[in-house]
């Protein structure tokens, strides 16, 4: 199956599996799945002098970094309403890298995207690709976590970020707004469980939901952590 095609069935599936993706993919579906498209071949022109992903295969990156985006798309939603945040939310997607999961959850929602990748060249790669798809809701800032201004975030989300550690909640509960809450991609829920755990009275306010990615056999889920305030 050529890339267009899978891209086109995956958000098929999504929509199919959650009304709440359907909801809001569905009245811009045309103009969605185009600017994925020319996503995706920003990453394919760049990714070997980046190192943005670590596979050159088209149907690869669909599944394993496109779609693994987008699959949380109806749970962010849900936790967006749950803060109880009118007209635009301020999301940040922490170590941003190649804008995996924030640029494909940014084409994909109305909310206000902050990109936060400490590295020059990915950053670069971001601040082309805005540019190149014209992203108005999205901004980026080159700078550590740390040194990101803090208190604006109704939610923070993280993909093939750090382990889950008191240090790293700290500093992601720093950047976000009175209620906030943070959005983890995670693989299997035995490992996730066994990551918070370990930390014990550090973190009580936390769940994990599973969460299918199209195509791919591999287990997914998202930790969702609520701020302590």
């Amino acid at each position: 199956m050529d890339g267009k095609n899978l891209l086109s069935e995956g958000i098929d599936v999504l929509c199919n599996g959650d009304e709440e993706i359907k909801n809001l993919v569905a009245p811009r579906r045309e103009e969605i799945t185009a600017h994925l498209n020319n996503y995706i071949k920003e990453i394919e022109t760049f990714n070997s002098a980046y190192g943005l992903v670590g596979t050159s295969d088209t149907n690869e990156l669909i599944v394993k970094h496109i779609l693994d985006s987008l699959a949380p798309l109806g749970i962010i939603n849900r936790l967006l309403k749950e803060t109880n945040v009118e007209n635009k939310a301020q999301i940040a997607d922490a170590g941003s890298g190649a804008g995996l999961p924030g640029i494909p959850l940014a084409i994909a929602m109305p909310h206000d995207f902050t990109l936060i990748e400490r590295m020059g060249r990915r950053a670069g790669f971001l601040f082309n690709t805005k540019a190149v798809l014209r992203l108005s809701n999205v901004n980026i800032e080159e700078c550590e976590l740390e040194k990101a201004q803090g208190g604006r975030f109704n939610l923070v989300t993280f993909r093939a970020f750090k382990p889950t550690e008191p240090k790293l909640l700290k500093t992601l509960f720093k950047v976000c707004a009175p209620k906030g809450v943070i959005a983890a991609y995670k693989g299997k829920r035995e490992k996730t469980e066994a990551e918070m755990a370990s930390l014990g009275k550090n973190c009580k306010n936390w769940e994990i939901i599973p969460c299918k990615t199209p195509f791919l056999e591999e287990e997914r889920h998202i930790l969702v952590i609520r701020s302590p305030d």
